[in-house]
């Protein structure tokens, strides 16, 4: 299985409108991948918090409609990361969407843990409330997003529904970098699965980005990195090494708290 992940450089100079553009056209250059992932609001940037309301974008709107042509143009899954999604009823959601090579929706995911410590994501939109598993050839993928990474019950949640990989698009800053890292080998490590790690580069709304998108396999072996400005980090993966992982150091057959008691 061949992914490829696109770390969008955020530029404030650049239109919405040009960007979807060009990312559209990234994404088209990724032919012979099977899974291509974006980062999290790449469209405004992360950190815009004063842009989302006037960019929000009905579910179907123009970026679901560039990244559902350029998924089925190029044929491959793509993770198209999130945008400032407007539901009907106005609430706004950091929504992800993923792409079949047709070009179809095949999942949607709202953003579960906002950031900003009662400020603004965490005021301006509405938390998800569904964790999402998706299959695609090969393995289960588990979708999260950015500040999702510090809560590792959603994670335990995902494996649980059967993810054998966890795809997450992100804004991670730079001065909270090895976080980044450290979080996203855990995440792997604990639960036996590859981790798929795609951030942005530039700065949104003055706050530098990290970038360094990262490929983590079951081990927490960091399989690919890529460096601080926009690039597209594509590696190879084998998805029996997360059965084979799981067999050869059964941890998660040990667990005890958080299951369900046993039926008397």
């Amino acid at each position: 299985m061949r992914a490829s992940l696109i770390q969008i450089g955020v530029d404030e100079d650049e239109s919405v409108e040009s960007r979807r553009r060009r990312v559209a056209s990234l994404v088209r250059d990724q032919a012979g991948a099977d899974l291509v992932v974006l980062p999290e609001l790449w469209t405004t940037g992360a950190f815009a918090f004063e842009s989302f309301a006037s960019a929000a974008e009905p579910l179907e709107g123009p970026t679901y409609e560039a990244m559902a042509e350029a998924a089925s143009d190029t044929g491959v899954w793509l993770h198209a990361g999130s945008i400032p999604e407007r539901a009907p009823d106005g609430t706004l959601y950091n929504t992800s969407l993923v792409f079949s090579p047709s070009g179809d929706l095949a999942a949607s995911y709202r953003k579960i843990h906002r950031f900003g410590f009662d400020k603004g994501e965490a005021v301006l939109m509405g938390a998800g409330a569904k964790l999402v598993t998706l299959r695609v050839p090969d393995t289960t993928i588990g979708i999260a997003t950015c500040y999702d990474l510090r809560f590792p019950e959603l994670f335990r949640g995902l494996v649980d529904a059967g993810a054998e990989m966890f795809v997450l698009s992100a804004g991670w800053p730079e001065r909270r970098r090895s976080h980044w890292t450290l979080l996203a080998q855990a995440r792997a490590v604990e639960n036996q699965v590859y981790v798929l790690a795609c951030g942005t580069a530039g700065t949104h709304a003055g706050v530098p980005q990290a970038g360094h998108s990262i490929v983590v396999d079951p081990w927490g072996e960091v399989l690919a990195e890529a460096g601080p400005d926009e690039e597209v980090l594509t590696v190879d993966l084998d998805p029996t090494r997360v059965a084979t992982t799981r067999e050869q150091f059964p941890a998660l057959k040990d667990r005890l708290l958080g299951l369900e008691p046993p039926r008397r």
